[in-house]
């Protein structure tokens, strides 16, 4: 009745599926289990999708209750309806510091909407008006493209058979947004998050819209020439995704931006590599992917909880703040990381073991085959004197870990991606004595 034409919930959702907002999201310590990596406590999340379902028609129950106490049935008869709102003596009167309260200069000069609805709607170039809802989100949930790329008769056999492989190639522009994401939905309703046995390659050159690779599944290799926006890799679950600069750009990869900010939010697995910067908050809540990139901005790798992040440039401010899990390796050149790191959980220290050495060392060199990276290049020629400019971040839930601390953990697999041909599935070296944390966080 104020004049709202669009509402958001944020953490009432989370409320519905059990948060009591105790306030120590980045701690690991959530007494619900929702934001924590400890097996004890994630025992104790009571969420199911369903909650959120629910509440969410109850909302819209009560809401039409109250519609039709007024004599409504439509938001678009009700809103900026200011004229329909009352004082209320009676609460007034029950709370002492808004006795006396007159509320008539708030509302003087909003103007009579009870006839006039045209704020309503668009004007038209030919004068002709329509109802806003008409004329945004041109793009629908998805673009052509996507659409294009999921009737595709190979890509559609492979699918079906679920064997053999797919390889296509399409231009990408930047209004093609979430690209890839109703191909992963395909698979997934035909086989599940990791049922695919079939391989799906696909090449794009041109500029990406936003979410590009969002939430790709194993099987799926995608690799863009040219340049991504923001959310690359969105809740990437498996797979491969490079992103490189197209074969005329003409700027040095390493010092220029090639894919936006948000990259990997919330990523539970896959490869990524982009052989360029990427902007701010890479790898926030990553929870199992496997990325390298020349560099990034601030907010690197905030409130991580999984995977191994390789920054081969300088990043900015507030590194792994909140970050609870997984491992950073970042590429100090000028000795200013140092002063980047939020300190509040994370620890940072030069290379200290074998293990540490040698996923770094593999992980660069992949990144190397996949994109052709000159810094990567570049540091593998000299790597005796390369990997002393290298720092390891990693927050306390990895510690004690081969990949940190020198231990009697016999080091038999060393995963150094996320897709693995061997299928192992942990970042943690497999074999030998493993602690029973140890063993819970490789079994989830």
């Amino acid at each position: 009745m104020m004049g709202a034409e669009e509402f958001g919930f944020g953490t009432i959702a989370m409320i519905a599926e059990g948060c009591v907002m105790a306030r120590v999201c980045h701690l690991n310590t959530c007494p619900v289990g929702v934001t924590s990596q400890k097996e004890e406590l994630r025992k104790k999340f009571p969420g199911t999708p369903e909650h959120v379902v629910n509440f969410f028609e109850f909302v819209a129950e009560e809401i039409r209750e109250l519609m039709a106490h007024l004599g409504y049935s439509k938001f678009e008869d009700l809103i900026g309806r200011a004229d329909l709102l009352k004082d209320s003596n009676t609460q007034m009167e029950r709370v002492a510091k808004t006795k006396g309260m007159d509320l008539s200069p708030f509302f003087s000069g909003v103007p009579n909407t009870a006839e006039d609805r045209s704020f309503l709607r668009a004007t038209m170039s030919g004068g002709q008006q329509i109802m806003k809802e008409e004329i945004v989100h041109v793009n629908g949930f998805s673009s052509d493209l996507d659409r294009e790329l999921c009737k595709n008769a190979d890509v559609q056999k492979v699918i079906a058979d679920n064997e053999g492989e797919a390889v296509l190639s399409f231009d990408i522009k930047n209004t093609d947004r979430s690209t890839c994401a109703m191909l992963a939905g395909d698979i997934a309703r035909a086989h599940g998050n990791n049922g695919f046995e079939g391989q799906i390659n696909v090449e794009f050159k041109g500029s990406a819209g936003q979410s590009f690779g969002a939430f790709l599944l194993p099987g799926l290799s995608v690799r863009l020439s040219g340049e991504a926006n923001d959310y690359v890799g969105k809740g990437m679950h498996g797979g491969e995704l490079t992103v490189v600069p197209s074969s005329d750009a003409g700027f040095v990869s390493a010092d220029s931006s090639i894919v936006g900010n948000a990259c990997l939010y919330g990523a539970t697995g896959g490869d990524f590599h982009a052989n360029g910067r990427t902007g701010e908050r890479f790898g926030v809540r990553n929870s199992g992917a496997f990325a390298v990139a020349e560099g990034a901005g601030d907010h690197c790798c905030e409130y991580m909880t999984g995977g191994v992040v390789v920054m081969l440039g300088s990043v900015g401010r507030n590194v792994g703040a909140g970050m609870t899990g997984g491992l950073g390796y970042f590429y100090d050149i000028d000795g200013t990381f140092e002063s980047k790191v939020n300190g509040e959980i994370v620890k940072y220290q030069r290379l200290a073991t074998t293990e540490g050495e040698t996923q770094l060392k593999h992980m660069i060199e992949r990144h190397y085959q996949l994109t052709g990276s000159e810094r990567a290049e570049s540091i593998l020629d000299n790597w005796d004197d390369e990997k002393d400019k290298f720092w390891q971040v990693y927050p306390p839930s990895e510690a004690g870990t081969a990949l940190v601390t020198d231990t009697d953990l016999i080091s038999e697999t060393l995963r150094v991606s996320a897709s693995a041909p061997d299928g192992a599935m942990c970042f943690l070296p497999i074999g030998g004595q493993l602690t029973p944390e140890q063993g819970q966080r490789c079994a989830d």
